[in-house]
């Protein structure tokens, strides 16, 4: 089978289109052939290796442990071990391929246990494969922060991968959602449900006497006092990035000298999740956004495109038609 793979950290020019051998599943795994993946902005990070953490369970100098990335996956039940009672072969299924990753290939195995559910009839593969990360991770925090009907949460970074679904998932949850994001980005946040929208190049939302329950930072660019200084009593201030060491002890400082909470850290992926947003797409209460697709052979071009920090929603990568 081909698969994108690579050899050593650095820019895009790392990955190859390459042919590997195909995976053959134990007894409790599927074999899914993939029709669609992405590249996130963590599938950079790891290709990178930045933050630098990232040597410390992939290989200190080089990739080992992860050599295909990408987390997220949509396809069809090849063949199913003879443990397997979840699926069956022929079954169009769509989730995330875990910590070691592996989805951008024509092929891969994983456990009938692992965060992976039937895909929704009324998408594509492409628009299914763009759902786990950001939807898992938007979904993950915003219970974090105990989101409730009624609530004022504002997203920052409302129209990137995370974004867009977290606005989507706070309105499910019959928020009153905020979206921040650029001038360019206004009228799609507006499309996604947002009840307000807040261009940061024209007003600073910490400045305007607003304050909320849940401010919900997807990009780790808000800042930090204004956020805190924004939130009512009780409110959570979430933060789905890496945190710096300095950001983690003003987190704890605050979360112990007030009623207001500072959550950071990374999205469990959990197959209840999943199951969570599927019946949200099921409904037409989340709908996929996708930037830009690429087909797999440009697979590089994909991650250059992410590198640059601007996509609106998420970059699907068709591995098949």
């Amino acid at each position: 089978m081909k698969a994108i793979v690579y050899h050593k950290y650095g820019s895009p020019d790392v990955l190859h289109l390459t042919e590997v051998a195909k995976p053959t599943p134990n007894d409790d795994e599927v074999l899914i052939k993939i029709y669609a993946t992405t590249v996130t902005s963590g599938d950079c990070r790891v290709r990178k290796a930045d933050p630098f953490a990232i040597r410390f369970f992939n290989g200190l100098t080089k990739p080992k442990k992860t050599t295909i990335l990408g987390n997220e996956l949509a396809g069809e039940i090849e063949e199913a071990g003879k443990n397997v009672r979840l699926f069956r072969k022929g079954d169009k299924v769509f989730g995330q391929a875990g910590i070691r990753l592996g989805a951008n290939a024509e092929y891969i195995c994983l456990r009938e246990d692992a965060t992976l559910v039937i895909k929704p009839a009324n998408i594509s593969f492409e628009e299914a494969a763009t759902i786990p990360f950001g939807g898992n991770t938007a979904l993950h925090f915003l219970r974090r922060g105990n989101i409730r009907s009624s609530q004022n949460v504002l997203i920052y970074g409302a129209s990137g991968s995370l974004g867009t679904a977290a606005v989507q998932i706070a309105k499910s949850f019959g928020a009153e959602v905020t979206g921040v994001c650029s001038t360019a980005n206004v009228e799609l946040v507006k499309s996604l449900g947002a009840d307000k929208v807040i261009d940061y190049t024209k007003e600073d939302f910490t400045k305007n006497g607003q304050t909320y329950d849940i401010i919900f930072d997807t990009t780790g660019k808000s800042p930090f006092t204004g956020c805190v200084k924004s939130l009512n009593q009780k409110g959570f201030y979430l933060r789905a990035v890496h945190m710096s060491l300095l950001s983690i002890v003003r987190g704890f400082w605050t979360s112990i000298t007030s009623n207001k909470k500072v959550i950071g850290g990374v999205a469990d992926e959990l197959k209840e999740n999943l199951l969570f947003l599927k019946d949200l797409i099921d409904k037409g209460l989340l709908k996929p956004v996708i930037d830009r697709r690429y087909p797999f052979e440009k697979t590089a071009e994909a991650h250059r495109y992410v590198d640059k920090g601007h996509k609106r929603g998420n970059v699907a990568i068709t591995v098949r038609n």
